[in-house]
């Protein structure tokens, strides 16, 4: 029931996957189609897109990947993105992406496309897990019950697959007639009087009528809005009228009449197709033993706080030594490239050019794409695992009393990759006073741009410590956070507050595939900025360190050194008051890795590296109060433009822009002055 179908060729096809969120929707993307990935934004809005591509006998199938969402009646505005696709999106084939050993849950999400008359495939994903439960499912009897195909698979084994694929293409229009629940004579009379007026009043989309008249018995404020545009305001209200007239007389409410003739219809089906062992024979739910330790509410975060830890220290363990080498590389490639174009008769602002500016300070930042690689592959396998949802569910009581609920940490998990997408999964937070509170502290989370400049300093000033001393910083930017949270909501949001059911998925091992995806994916953003934004940003510093003509390269008196003494005295107090220090703060706001690459320039790397030149130049102390004041300070202008975009007004990036400032001088001051005072920095 695709509206706005394109014309495509018969071998191609565009097939939407859609699903609740745990049920294997992202695994079976990544089993389909591989490295055959793009990743983008919905036209409009900056909720990820994700499509790519797969093949099978001579068809070409372009998959979409749609926001997971519990039901049609889109709250989130993830949701809403997922919802307006399904009903006017351009595809042939949706795949109902289902959790085997929850159909009870998702089969609602089902029943509602099939009463919209979606040509759907119901894919009854992680069938192992049923298994692993006891639980026996006969799914040509739900097939028949539902009225469309349906299909077995473990997405995450790759198991059920080619039978998957070969029903998608046998299926490419189904035409099924839509599935018709029956609410009752007192619904089924309004519907009946509601579908006729649709008819009369020339409602000319193509949505199922039926289903159009039940969503606005449910008072849907999109099919309202639809409604509005298709037949106009007056005759609209005529309906809305009826509607209201109805439920005066009405012995319950509609909305839970129709809620609960649903799930009568659910609970039909799972009883004459799904068979469960008796409470006294169901297997050992493993799940469950480990979240009575992980989720207790003493040892919770304690247990969270170790694993972070744990992800540093893996971090830091296994990537020093491949830093080494690489800086040994990009230190020998200096010197041989160098003496090579200078034996060549070149020029040396040219040769400056080349290995002061390009290997100096691109370079220095490349070196740390092994801890980039290493803290992606444990952020990916935990969440692949299912820790990451039972990290929410521990941080939730923590959130509440600040008035938010455990869901909001989710986009601050996300912040720890890059704040840009963390900004943008506030969308799947109800209400918009979360997604405020949540965006303004979401750049306190740490993110990977950071990581570079933390390496830096910590294997330089703290080689010891340098996992603990990192973990340290993630572990401030969260209490700031929750701090920040709570003043806020203080001070922006009086009185209210969320509520929200969360829903925890069982564990399960993380597939190499989908984690080294997730990896690479990351990575490969990296590789890619360093060679677009901080190359440029870097060149801009190697031009100003060499200007006015004549001066020595990147001294006090050229342009960046002019520049840096001129910010200097904002971060004396702080410990750090040169004006190498200073440029690269106020560059970093370009992007955070450009801090480390602007101290490659202007230090030059010479004898002995970055890291021997920030031995150097900073204590110990300065270095902490450095580090918190890049952990704590404006975010870069791509997180701003991404807060700009969510919120619709320039009044939220300007707020953050200049409270994260304060901050971070306030507390790397607190830091500093009272290290001083204890005699730390003596």
């Amino acid at each position: 029931m695709a509206l706005n179908k394109t014309k495509r060729k018969n071998n191609e096809l565009k097939v939407a996957l859609a699903g609740n969120p745990n049920s294997g929707k992202t695994t079976m993307f990544n089993e389909l189609t591989g490295s055959r990935q793009h990743v983008g934004n919905w036209p409009g809005v900056t909720v990820e897109k994700k499509t790519g591509r797969d093949s099978y006998q001579n068809y070409s199938l372009e998959v979409i990947d749609l926001p997971g969402t519990y039901s049609l009646g889109a709250y989130s505005e993830d949701e809403v993105v997922a919802r307006d696709f399904l009903t006017t999106g351009d595809y042939d084939v949706v795949l109902n992406i289902i959790n085997s050993s929850n159909l009870d849950r998702n089969l609602y999400f089902t029943v509602q496309l099939l009463e919209m008359g979606v040509d759907l495939i119901a894919v009854l994903n992680m069938a192992d897990e049923a298994e692993k439960k006891g639980i026996k499912i006969d799914k040509e009897k739900i097939g028949q019950l539902l009225g469309t195909p349906v299909v077995e698979t473990v997405a995450s084994k790759g198991r059920g697959i080619d039978s998957l694929l070969a029903e998608t293409v046998q299926h490419r229009d189904l035409s099924e007639a839509a599935l018709k629940i029956d609410y009752g004579s007192e619904v089924e009379d309004l519907i009946s009087e509601v579908v006729s007026m649709l008819k009369e009043f020339d409602f000319t989309s193509q949505i199922n009528q039926r289903w159009a008249a039940v969503k606005l018995i449910e008072h849907d404020p999109e099919a309202v809005k639809l409604l509005e545009r298709e037949v106009g305001v007056s005759k609209a209200k005529k309906i809305k009228s009826l509607i209201a007239e109805r439920e005066l007389k009405a012995e319950d409410d509609f909305d839970n009449i129709i809620i609960d003739k649903k799930y009568e219809f659910i609970n039909k089906v799972i009883s004459e197709s799904v068979q469960r062992p008796a409470a006294d024979q169901e297997p050992e739910n493993v799940s469950d033993k480990i979240d009575a330790i992980v989720t207790n509410k003493y040892l919770g975060i304690p247990i969270f706080m170790a694993v972070m830890w744990g992800i540093f220290k893996f971090t830091f363990t296994l990537g020093d030594p491949l830093i080494g080498y690489i800086e040994a590389f990009f230190e020998a490639a200096g010197g041989w490239l160098g003496g090579l174009l200078v034996g060549a008769g070149i020029s040396p602002l040219i040769t400056s050019f080349i290995t002061d500016g390009i290997i100096g300070g691109v370079g220095s930042v490349l070196v740390f794409i092994p801890n980039i690689f290493l803290l992606f592959l444990a952020i990916g396998i935990l969440e692949d695992s299912g820790y990451m949802s039972r990290a929410a569910y521990v941080m939730d009581k923590v959130m509440s009393k600040l008035g938010l609920h455990g869901k909001s940490f989710i986009p601050m998990i996300v912040g720890f990759g890059c704040n840009v997408p963390g900004v943008m999964a506030t969308r799947t937070l109800d209400s918009k006073r979360d997604r405020i509170i949540s965006i303004l502290i979401n750049p306190l989370m740490s993110c990977s741009a950071r990581l570079p400049v933390y390496v830096v300093f910590a294997g330089a000033l703290f080689p010891n410590h340098a996992s603990t001393v990192v973990f340290s910083l993630y572990a401030l930017g969260i209490v700031m956070a929750v701090i920040m949270a709570g003043i806020f909501n203080k001070i922006l949001f009086k009185g209210e507050r969320s509520h929200f059911v969360m829903e925890l998925p069982p564990y399960r091992f993380p597939t190499l595939k989908g984690v080294f995806i997730h990896m690479w994916e990351k990575v490969g953003a990296f590789i890619k900025k360093a060679g677009t934004i901080i190359f440029a940003v870097v060149v801009l510093i190697w031009v100003l360190a060499n200007l006015p003509l004549g001066v020595e390269y990147a001294s006090a008196q050229s342009l960046i050194g002019q520049f840096g003494q001129l910010m200097a005295p904002i971060f004396e107090p702080l410990g750090f008051g040169n004006w190498q220090a200073a440029s690269s703060l106020v560059f970093g706001i370009l992007a955070k890795e450009v801090v480390v690459g602007t101290l490659g320039v202007v230090y030059a790397a010479g004898e002995g590296g970055l890291r021997a030149a920030l031995t150097a130049n900073f204590s110990p102390l300065a270095a902490y109060s450095f580090l918190t004041m890049v952990l704590l300070y404006t975010p870069c202008i791509a997180t701003l433009g991404a807060i700009k975009s969510e919120t619709q007004s320039w009044k939220w990036p300007i707020i953050t822009a200049s409270y994260l400032f304060v901050l971070a001088w306030l507390v790397s001051f607190v830091i500093y002055q009272g290290g001083m005072l204890l005699g730390i920095g003596v």
